[in-house]
């Protein structure tokens, strides 16, 4: 029997690598005899370089980038400090002429401990495009999610050469006022690059569905800052690209997908693009069973998000797909309407404290249990 494993990271216990070896090492245990085939996946957050790397190869560049927020800054509203004394190790992937890049890395939500993401800056990832640049890429792709930042991708423009009549690289509540914006020197150092934003959701940069008011509260704005911020960003709409900023993508990561529009990017779903990259609808037509998983299995899980789309591909080629989940948060109508066959959790199997305490060896059992439902 052929096992393809394909999850996503465990939020903040297991990366989607980790995850794939531990279901792997749990299979084999009660099922020896199978053969398991490891494709963890991304949507474009945290993890898309570890991803594509284990399935790509390719070249791992390390570099160190301005962080979110300025050495010492605890988000306290005196605050107004931008980029420049913070530095976070980064890693770009090198493949042939493209160069993947991970914008959690230099403005993650676990840079910035949820809070204040009004104040904290996306010039990190503007660095990280332009190391990736200097290193020859040809074509830059930028993964988003799990930003801690809402600045509209102003601070992206800033590290590559943007300038405007207000500080770009302060954060989205140091945009008010902004009337005067000027992308060409961005533009310059992108030129001749092809530029593609990896994006989760397909939100606009500002409105009811915009950056600020559908992810601000979990990057600590209240809901007072969600309507201020989403103010500035329709402001910097207005100084730059008001049609662009209604395109679906531009709220991804703060607004980082309307920054790499406003420089010409092209925007493509973060699942399909690590789908593509990693084979994984060839690897589901010579599979007799589909596992994924990711840390909480909800509702939100239908939106972009990896187990929705892996079971659409497994669906595809008429493979039975079930998701192993830290916690399942939905029934069995909404399980089987989201494309599951079945669905599992360390919570309920093991009990909260060990699935989080020992989150490798839960799932590893886990999956033994899985294996002997579903193994020939």
């Amino acid at each position: 029997m052929r096992v393809l494993v394909a999850p996503d990271k465990f939020a903040g216990t297991l990366t989607a690598v980790e995850a794939a070896e531990a279901i792997a090492v749990g299979w084999h245990r009660h099922a020896p005899q199978d053969e398991v085939v490891l494709a963890p996946m991304s949507d474009g957050g945290p993890g898309f370089v570890d991803v594509l790397h284990a399935s790509l190869g390719g070249d791992l560049l390390a570099v160190s980038v301005a962080g979110p927020a300025r050495a010492g800054d605890t988000g306290d509203t005196g605050d107004t400090g931008g980029a420049g004394d913070t530095q976070v190790p980064a890693t770009l992937l090198l493949v042939g002429g493209t160069a993947y890049v991970e914008s959690a890395q230099a403005c993650g939500i676990h840079l910035t401990g949820g809070r204040h993401g009004e104040r904290h800056t996306t010039a990190g990832v503007g660095a990280l495009v332009k190391e990736a640049v200097a290193a020859g890429a040809q074509r830059v792709v930028v993964g988003l999610g799990g930003s801690g930042t809402v600045d509209g991708g102003a601070g992206l423009l800033a590290a590559l050469g943007a300038r405007a009549d207000v500080p770009l690289d302060a954060g989205g509540a140091m945009l008010r006022g902004v009337r005067t914006v000027d992308l060409r020197p961005a533009r310059a150092v992108v030129t001749g690059v092809d530029l593609v934003a990896a994006t989760d959701v397909d939100s606009p940069l500002a409105g009811l569905f915009g950056a600020a008011k559908t992810f601000g509260a979990q990057k600590g704005l209240d809901e007072g800052a969600q309507i201020v911020v989403d103010g500035y960003l329709q402001e910097l709409a207005l100084a730059t690209d008001r049609r662009l900023a209604l395109e679906p993508g531009a709220g991804a990561a703060g607004g980082l997908g309307f920054a790499l529009l406003l420089l010409g990017g092209a925007r493509v779903p973060g699942f399909a693009l690590v789908a593509d990259a990693v084979g994984l609808a060839e690897h589901a037509r010579h599979a007799d069973i589909v596992i994924t998983g990711e840390g909480s299995f909800d509702f939100s899980s239908r939106t972009g998000k990896v187990p929705a789309g892996v079971a659409a591909v497994a669906a595809e080629a008429l493979r039975p797909c079930v998701v192993l989940a830290g916690e399942v948060l939905v029934g069995a109508r909404e399980m089987r309407a989201l494309g599951m066959d079945g669905a599992y959790s360390l919570v309920d199997a093991f009990g909260r404290e060990r699935a989080f305490a020992d989150p490798a060896g839960a799932l590893s059992d886990l999956a033994a249990r899985v294996a002997r439902t579903w193994s020939a």
